[in-house]
């Protein structure tokens, strides 16, 4: 079975942690004891129902105030596929942890309240989802039961998303009428919804093609660990370990190694479980070259006819995940796929305001939650791809060196 990963987006009491509750309760991925815990906790707050956004909002502040805070993460498999979904916060002040938890993402879920119809953050949500290039988009109108099931309050935010969608780059857009709190088109048909002739939540997740998401077309291997075992029998082993970012790679093709510019050719392709005739994403594996050539952590190995950039000068999107601001000047340490540098800011091209999308030129500094243009020159050359072209080796993050906290989230647009 292939595995999928989902995040939920959208406003803040929406309903994006009673789905998921709902999801793992009637498609029965739930413990006795997590059930019993939960309904203890609904009674402590006096509701006269079992509150399965409990499930999922586990943090005591998260529990108090009704919100969800940081990104839960919850796992389970159906006899046709397995799943990791991300419970991301909808309130403003977290759009960093809402951009963490669907940067890995293959759907985004984005839930609307019937009742208030596309709101700003609901906006906000659905442009990072784009702008991280989740390749499906799922919109889930819940709460249909407080508008008594009404079709045409479906259609009219059906119609208010899509006008506004026309200014994204979405690929596969759905609609989903659902109610979280009683289960209708969650994980079973809503018999209060007939007119609704599409799957339930779960069946279309189930049925999401995302084998052609992947990039089989630029073959990119990072080396993460050089294999040298220290024994008699294996003295003349040499392996690089990794994984597989892109492409294919077998045993007889022949690889150029950046940065050096060497070329070798794949002697075998070693597993945990033995050697393989083909390594794919996302493998991890162990590939042998017929030449003794230098190949370190951070190296990379691709095809000579098709090789990413190489460069010092790049181009990027960032999120800004830290209260200190960003300034031109600032530097940072890089980690970009298994390489570490340390790069610099170069300059602030403008800030993005991911409400009318407007781009706010000439701006000091970016601040927290903030998403902004900036070009920066590392201390080391990279070896990337732009972004949209592949999601692994077109991203890095920002550390602060004197305290070692991740201060950025950054997709890369090309080289500067």
């Amino acid at each position: 079975m292939d595995l999928l990963r989902v995040a939920t987006a959208g406003s803040v009491d929406d309903g994006k942690s009673t789905l998921i509750g709902r999801l793992l309760y009637d498609s029965k991925q739930i413990f006795e004891d997590q059930l019993e815990a939960v309904e203890k906790a609904s009674a402590q707050r006096g509701l006269g129902y079992v509150n399965l956004a409990l499930l999922t909002d586990g943090l005591r502040a998260e529990r108090e105030q009704g919100i969800t805070i940081d990104v839960a993460y919850r796992y389970f498999a159906t006899p046709k596929r397995k799943f990791i979904i991300a419970d991301s916060p909808g309130h403003v002040q977290y759009t960093r942890n809402m951009l963490t938890g669907t940067s890995t993402a293959d759907v985004a879920v984005v839930l609307v309240d019937a009742r208030k119809g596309l709101l700003q953050q609901s906006r906000r949500h659905a442009f990072i989802a784009t702008l991280l290039r989740i390749p499906h988009l799922v919109v889930c109108i819940n709460k249909m039961d407080l508008v008594g099931w009404d079709e045409a309050v479906f259609e009219q935010i059906k119609d208010d998303f899509t006008a506004f969608a026309r200014r994204l780059e979405i690929t596969d857009l759905s609609f989903i009428p659902v109610s979280a709190l009683h289960g209708d088109n969650v994980v079973d048909r809503s018999s209060n919804m007939p007119w609704h002739r599409g799957l339930p939540l779960l069946g279309h997740l189930e049925e999401v093609h995302i084998a052609s998401d992947r990039n089989l077309i630029d073959s990119r291997f990072p080396v993460q660990y050089v294999i040298r075992p220290l024994s008699d029998t294996h003295h003349d082993y040499r392996g690089y370990a990794g994984q597989v970012l892109g492409g294919s790679f077998r045993p007889g093709d022949e690889v150029l190694a950046l940065p050096s510019g060497l070329t070798s050719t794949i002697e075998a392709i070693d597993t945990y479980d033995g050697p393989v005739d083909e390594a794919f994403p996302p493998m991890s594996v162990t590939i042998r070259l017929g030449d003794d050539i230098d190949l370190s952590r951070g190296d990379l190995l691709c095809r000579p006819g098709n090789h990413p950039e190489v460069g010092q000068d790049i181009e990027a999107m960032v999120c800004w995940l830290a209260g200190e601001p960003m300034v031109p000047g600032a530097k940072y340490a890089l980690k970009h796929t298994t390489r570490w540098t340390r790069a610099i800011v170069r300059t602030l091209r403008y800030r993005l305001d991911v409400d009318t999308l407007h781009r706010h030129e000439g701006v000091p500094s970016l601040g927290l939650n903030e998403i902004g243009r900036v070009t920066l020159r590392t201390t080391t050359p990279l070896i990337f791809d732009e972004y949209r072209r592949n999601r692994y080796t077109g991203c890095f993050i920002l550390v602060d060196e004197a305290t070692n906290a991740t201060v950025g989230g950054a997709i890369i647009l090309g080289p500067a």
